[in-house]
């Protein structure tokens, strides 16, 4: 499989730079303990003069989610979401040592990270605007249709597996305790994500890396070079 953005998102977005990684051997068992903290102490620094609202990469989402036509208080990137939640509870949930190390990463970055099995993609996916018929599974179990042109992510069986671009994952595809394969998808759009997004790749596969002692293969996209094959 590969994933790619399509030329309508490059045209519209020319600003956006996505990060790639993908990963086989995850296990459910590995203890992330010490290296959330670490991202959380390096976020909690972040917001310690201000709010997430303040912060570059935030407010480059909240652009681009505008040019959407979604109002940016109402619809808000997953990193977004995460830094207020994390700026007024101190903490995130714990559900998945994979899923507490992207979150971590994501607030220490204020990046949002898209995190997916694998197995449970079909094809290829394309980060696209939606034609209105694509399937979205939310995590109460219902069956949702995106909006016509809304960006999402999709594969090849009419599958959603993100809504709003980077606002909200499918619960069809979100890493489990049976998950193995996964594919990870950062992209950031403020003035320093071209220095950004590689860094966090290389991070977050070192860390990945070291906790679960398995091997990574990453790329970072672009307009000339869109295609990330699995």
């Amino acid at each position: 499989m590969h994933i790619l953005h399509s030329p309508d998102i490059w045209r519209d977005f020319p600003r956006v730079v996505p990060g790639v990684l993908a990963i086989e051997g995850i296990r459910p068992d590995v203890d992330v303990t010490p290296r959330v903290a670490a991202f959380e102490r390096v976020a909690a620094e972040r917001l310690a003069t201000g709010t997430e609202s303040d912060l570059a990469e935030i407010q480059a989402w909240r652009r681009a989610f505008a040019r959407m036509g979604l109002k940016p208080t109402q619809y808000r990137s997953a990193s977004e979401s995460l830094l207020r939640r994390f700026r007024k509870e101190e903490t995130l949930p714990r559900l998945h040592p994979l899923i507490d190390l992207c979150n971590a990463v994501s607030l220490a970055f204020a990046i949002p990270i898209a995190t997916f099995d694998v197995t449970r993609l079909t094809g290829h996916v394309e980060v696209r605007y939606a034609n209105g018929t694509e399937t979205f599974e939310t995590f109460s179990g219902e069956t949702e249709h995106p909006d016509p042109d809304e960006v999402i992510f999709a594969d090849e069986a009419g599958r959603a597996h993100a809504r709003r671009w980077c606002h909200r994952q499918s619960a069809f595809s979100a890493v489990r305790d049976t998950t193995s394969s996964v594919l990870i998808v950062a992209e950031a759009m403020h003035d320093d994500a071209a220095l950004d997004i590689p860094r966090l790749i290389t991070t977050l596969a070192a860390e990945v890396s070291g906790a679960w002692s398995v091997p990574t293969t990453s790329a970072v996209l672009s307009a000339a070079s869109p295609r990330f094959d699995v």
